[in-house]
């Protein structure tokens, strides 16, 4: 689960990490309250969607010369006027992708004078089982293109939950920012604060870009862009107040609500599948026959009837889903009680795509006999790869 940069600084600023003040704002009304309690002289008016690259973003409907996302102004009157035009107004960024977001938050902050940016990030190592933290001084900057142009500008070091920070942590960050004396302390602190709230909350990624140096010498987190384990939200109620649904494809939501992985994609085909690998693998054979996939569905291993009818009802609530894959191997989920499953979602659904169905494993014979028997109009597929060529054909013999 994302959230949005004021509501991260807020959970860093719980365990003293050193943030600039600022506050959110839903209106316009609430943008020049904002700035007049932080009184100046220096404001920024920040777009709150769940996306980098904001400030480089553009907004629909603008002219090419406008600004991007992120704005520094030094009136109240310049934040009425930049919030005016920014709120309710798609922003399209690199990470966006085309149809941009909306934006419907902004965060008015304090300004700052900064003196150097750092880039630096905690994430989940899952091949060691490892904290591992990736600091470059080349902040402000996409860590994507530093790590492509100027890789020996990064460096990443590990930490081990069974000992968490240590001094020589604080030390390795510091001389990978070639920070000294007082700022060397800040940067050993601050990783304490940053791993603290980073282990405490069940974080998967805790970016700061740019981490800055004032021109005071002091350390400050300009901008966090914070991911939750979702696994773990039933043990922070607070984290979950945090979720943004308008950030969210409604389809995500309704998938969440039945414990199913679902992601939107852009292709013609849909995908239910039960195992993430499996569904992946589903995915790349798609696109080796010459389609695109249009979601990512994990029904997972014990994949009930009413998990497989919540499935169908999502995949074909995408109108450019023009057919249906369903791949499914039986391991802990029994082949029959998911035939059953798919029978029941397309006759509720009133099924008019393409459908193809590869089943195989714990009673798959009795869920093809099921299928066989329902007098739906089912492609039946011998493995996988019959059933993406089936599938991707059948798709385009329509078009």
């Amino acid at each position: 689960m994302n959230i949005h940069e004021h509501q991260a600084k807020a959970v860093l600023k719980e365990f003293g990490v050193a943030v600039p003040r600022g506050f959110a704002a839903f209106s316009v009304a609430d943008a020049v309250k904002a700035a007049e309690q932080l009184g100046g002289p220096v404001f920024v008016v920040k777009s709150q969607i769940h996306a980098g690259g904001r400030g480089k973003g553009r907004f629909e409907g603008l002219g090419a010369d406008a600004k991007g996302g992120v704005r520094v102004v030094k009136s109240v009157d310049e934040v009425k006027a930049n919030a005016a035009e920014m709120l309710g107004r798609v922003l399209v960024t690199h990470q966006t992708g085309p149809r941009g977001k909306q934006v419907n938050r902004l965060y008015i902050e304090e300004g700052a004078a900064i003196a150097k940016e750092f880039y630096l990030s905690l994430l989940v190592d899952r091949e060691t089982s490892r904290v591992s933290v990736v600091a470059s001084t080349e902040g402000g900057m996409d860590i994507e293109d530093v790590a492509q142009s100027t890789p020996e500008k990064i460096i990443t070091f590990s930490i081990d939950p069974a000992t968490g920070v240590w001094p020589h942590h604080g030390l390795t960050l510091a001389k990978a920012l070639g920070l000294k004396g007082d700022l060397q302390k800040q940067a050993s602190k601050l990783l304490g604060q940053l791993y603290a709230a980073f282990v405490a909350k069940d974080m998967s990624m805790l970016e700061i870009n740019p981490l800055i140096v004032t021109a005071d010498e002091q350390l400050r987190v300009l901008d966090a862009k914070v991911s939750f384990d979702s696994n773990a939200l039933y043990r922070h109620p607070d984290v979950r107040e945090l979720r943004d649904e308008s950030e969210e494809d409604p389809k995500e939501i309704e998938a969440s609500k039945y414990d199913l992985s679902y992601i939107a994609l852009d292709g013609t085909i849909g995908c239910m599948v039960n195992g993430a690998g499996l569904a992946m693998a589903t995915m790349d054979i798609i696109k080796l026959y010459g389609a695109e996939p249009a979601n990512f569905l994990d029904a997972r291993g014990s994949a009930s009837k009413e998990k497989v009818t919540a499935a169908f009802k999502i995949i074909t609530a995408d109108p450019n889903v023009k057919g249906i894959l369903v791949n499914i191997f039986g391991g802990i989920a029994r082949c029959d009680i998911l035939a059953q499953g798919v029978v029941e979602a397309v006759k509720e659904t009133g099924l008019s795509v393409p459908l193809v169905v590869r089943l195989e494993g714990t009673n798959a014979e009795l869920g093809k006999k099921i299928i066989n028997e329902s007098g739906l109009n089912v492609i039946a597929a011998n493995d996988l790869s019959d059933g993406a060529e089936k599938i991707v054909k059948a798709v385009q013999g329509a078009a």
